[in-house]
């Protein structure tokens, strides 16, 4: 049974700087990453990697969003810095299972950006 395990959101100042972790249990995953949505909004890619490291980032995020996964124990990190206004939304942990290739979600943390 594969569990997704979210933490790291809150409030914080344009500028300012959070980090989200996401621990999965019950599998070995192919892909992990967050996605985000905003009040209004599709959900949206933010950032993904691959068991073999290879990256994918949002053109809004790069330069600032660094994804990174420590395989031993299946958690993806993502650092979050200069955080914008809109960059406010919950955020997702979503992971890709090893081989079937089916898609889990997180619950989702919110993230807020405002002064």
């Amino acid at each position: 049974q594969v569990q997704l395990v979210e933490s790291g959101g809150g409030l914080v100042q344009p500028g300012g700087s959070l980090r989200l972790s996401c621990v999965a249990s019950g599998s070995i995953f192919s892909i992990m990453g967050w996605h985000r949505q905003a009040p209004g909004k599709q959900r949206e890619l933010v950032a993904t990697i691959t068991i073999t490291s290879i990256i994918k980032y949002a053109e809004s995020v790069k330069g600032r969003f660094t994804i990174s996964r420590d395989n031993a124990k299946n958690t993806v990190t993502l650092q979050m810095d200069n955080l914008k206004p809109e960059d406010t939304a919950v955020y997702y942990c979503n992971v890709v299972r090893y081989p079937a290739g089916e898609n889990y979600w997180g619950k989702g943390t919110l993230v807020t950006v405002s002064s």
